[in-house]
């Protein structure tokens, strides 16, 4: 069984009524979830921002809703993800890729096929910062893949994708995830394939 990575400390910021600056929340996440379909893959929920600019007060902690995949229109979110060896996952990959795309609420997201490279294949309308925390894993991508160790940081813009990992081992991740559009000849070459 892959070793299981220590849990995510967070700290939150705000203001006090006099404008000082202050903690306002300082401790583990409230919203770290094993997913179903993928035993072993966890995503731990960080924060999410529903608006740009962002607004910057001393609402509640927004991460207490349903898991979601993409990030919230015109928003942005930040979370970790724990992904478990491909061994954990790949027989049954067809039925077990529906469910976890069902699970985190975004069905028209999977993208694989019958010919894809992985069967985890999806994409995302947004710009997506990510960053390999511990192990390593190979981003796949249409037509190449490369291999990703701790340190190594992919800017994902809107492109179909999938995560391998080959190692045996946990892989966590750290992703930002920009709420986007595609460029009019993007789209339309995205919907000629």
């Amino acid at each position: 069984m892959p070793m299981t990575l220590p849990s995510i400390h967070r700290v939150v910021t705000g203001h006090d009524a006099d404008g000082k600056a202050i903690i306002a929340i300082n401790g583990p996440l409230p919203k770290v979830v094993e997913l179903d379909a993928i035993p072993g893959m966890i995503f731990h929920e960080v924060w999410e921002t529903t608006g740009t600019p962002a607004a910057v007060d001393n609402s509640l902690d927004p991460t207490t809703g349903p898991l979601v995949h993409q990030p919230p229109v015109h928003g942005t979110r930040i979370r970790f993800v724990d992904m478990p060896p491909d061994t954990a996952y790949l027989a049954e990959a067809d039925d077990r890729m529906k469910k976890l795309f069902d699970e985190v609420s975004d069905k028209k997201g999977l993208t694989a096929k019958a010919d894809s490279p992985h069967p985890m294949m999806h994409r995302s309308e947004a710009i997506d910062y990510g960053v390999v925390i511990d192990g390593e894993i190979f981003l796949i991508l249409d037509d190449s893949e490369v291999l990703l160790r701790p340190g190594s940081v992919v800017v994902q813009r809107g492109t179909n994708h999938a995560w391998a990992n080959r190692s045996g081992k946990n892989c966590r991740m750290l992703f930002v995830q920009i709420d986007g559009r595609y460029d009019p000849s993007v789209a339309a070459s995205i919907a000629g394939r």
